[in-house]
């Protein structure tokens, strides 16, 4: 039924009420992996952090990471969970060429924490519960590449597999059904998924990066039609890994459904891919249930016992609460409440953060990254934080305008060569030769030239209109390539016309 044309956004709402949920993957930033003593680490060679456990070579033996359990513990407890006195490990059964040993060590029945709940601020400061059911412990899965035109597996020429991040430690955080949104439910969607990374890196228990992976979320929806109780049968969208692919999924999803059951089809339990390029989803495999994985306890793995003493000292040790910060910042940076909306919908705000730590003022901060880095952003098709721009290069930035070497359109050359790899910014503009033109006698010339060539403007000038100096900026820099000082420019028109002010 995926030929039937999807309803509006609007349309689908007005017969379908969403009822939401979301299972997000938070990988853990531990120096070595969940169940074996190999490195932890992103980015490496294929293959090369891993070791005879993450394989599941016969005769080894998985050992749990503490510094993983306590992460857990940690993330519980911001969660608002229940932490257990004691849990424990299960298998998950099932074959996929990523998991060597075909099953998944997760939890099951005994999660480390459950019934819990979160409080997400919407952008008109709207508050949006969202209860939490369990978050449990388990290992991530290796990573496919599949080669061929389309990238996915059907079609591929063949797939390569890389088991640097079998084992890798992950937290997921499973919703309980989330009904009552209506049509803020793609906004419900972004913001809750936005808190649960304000969350991990507040805690600092994960790099929080979703392009890397980091932070994954599994989007469920399904329709139930107004007036109706029982749910209606849930697609699940697999690794949506930005805060505005989990917005647009949800949307889509909702849409989908409704144009399916409107024209008298059923929807299918099964797994979708998010398709960025198009904004749709498409059909993956049947989605199985619990009973389908044959879970039953690790038998190589000891229960987990914690105490009210280990969990009270960890509770000790959680930073500031998100929702707080947020209301620290705004009053911290002076920004309107409509500034500091689009900032959190945006998804920067520990950019800016960091960009203000490393010495920038709010406004220049807020200026490059919800202006310039967004549009580059927005260009490309990727989230900011993307694009690999660090702080420190905003302030740097910002150094070479406030001393004059460049002006603020030449600064914006100089970040979007900075993004293509150029460099440094000081390093771009001395590269490519785009100091502001300061020299006198460069300038004068560009001027006598421009002012040859508007003698309106020069007349208006004459007669005291000191604005029209505006229109005689434009052709010198043109004529200097845009680098000139525009404060220089006004001088000298004044100094030639001998009304020296």
């Amino acid at each position: 039924m995926d030929a039937v044309e999807p309803l509006s956004f609007d349309e689908a709402l007005e017969a379908f009420e969403p009822v939401m949920g979301f299972e997000v993957h938070v990988e853990l930033n531990t120096a070595t992996k969940m169940f074996s003593s190999a490195p932890n680490a992103f980015g490496d060679e294929p293959n090369t952090n891993v070791n005879e456990v993450d394989l599941g070579m016969p005769g080894t033996l998985p050992a749990v990471n503490g510094k993983a359990v306590e992460s857990a513990i940690k993330l519980g407890l911001a969660l608002n969970c229940s932490i257990a006195e004691h849990c424990r490990f299960a298998r998950k059964q099932y074959f996929y060429p990523d998991t060597p040993k075909n099953w998944q060590t997760s939890q099951y029945d005994e999660p480390i924490a459950f019934d819990g709940h979160l409080d997400v601020e919407l952008d008109d400061g709207e508050i949006f519960r969202v209860d939490i059911e369990r978050a449990h412990m388990e290992e991530d899965a290796g990573k496919l590449t599949h080669a061929g035109t389309s990238g996915r597996i059907q079609g591929a020429d063949y797939s390569l597999v890389d088991y640097n991040r079998a084992g890798v430690p992950l937290i997921e955080i499973v919703t309980k059904p989330i009904t009552g949104a209506g049509k803020r439910a793609p906004e419900i969607a972004r913001a809750y998924v936005s808190a649960i990374r304000d969350i991990v890196k507040g805690l600092d228990i994960s790099d929080a990066r979703m392009e890397r992976g980091n932070v994954r979320c599994d989007a469920n929806v399904s329709l139930m039609r107004r007036g109706a109780e029982v749910f209606g049968t849930r697609s699940e969208t697999k690794n949506v890994n930005s805060m505005r692919a989990v917005e647009h999924a949800v949307t889509y999803e909702i849409r989908r459904h409704a144009g399916i059951l409107s024209a008298g089809g059923s929807i299918v339990q099964e797994t979708r891919h998010w398709k960025e390029d198009t904004r749709t989803t498409s059909s993956g495999r049947p989605k199985s249930d619990a009973d389908d994985y044959r879970y039953f306890p690790e038998p190589d793995l000891v229960p987990i016992v914690t105490t009210t003493e280990w969990v009270e000292a960890l509770r000790a040790e959680l930073p500031e609460p998100p929702a707080q910060r947020r209301r620290r910042l705004r009053e911290a940076w002076g920004y309107s409440e409509a500034e500091f909306r689009d900032v959190i919908a945006a998804g920067l705000l520990d950019e800016i953060e960091e960009t203000v730590g490393q010495g920038a003022s709010p406004a220049v901060a807020r200026k490059w990254w919800m202006g310039e880095i967004s549009r580059l952003a927005n260009a490309r098709g990727v989230d900011p934080a993307a694009l690999g721009v660090e702080p420190v290069t905003i302030v740097e930035l910002n150094r070479l305008i406030e001393g004059g070497t460049v002006n603020d359109k030449i600064a914006r050359q100089v970040l979007e060569h900075h993004v293509d790899g150029e460099g440094a910014p000081a390093d771009i503009v001395r590269n490519r030769g785009l100091e502001v033109v300061s020299d006198d006698g460069a300038l004068t010339a560009a001027v006598e030239k421009a002012m040859a060539e508007n003698p309106d403007v020069v007349e208006k000038v004459k007669g005291g209109k000191l604005k029209a100096i505006g229109a005689l900026i434009g052709p010198v820099m043109k004529e200097t390539r845009g680098q000139a000082d525009a404060g220089k420019v006004k001088e000298i028109v004044l100094q030639t016309l001998g009304m020296d002010s």
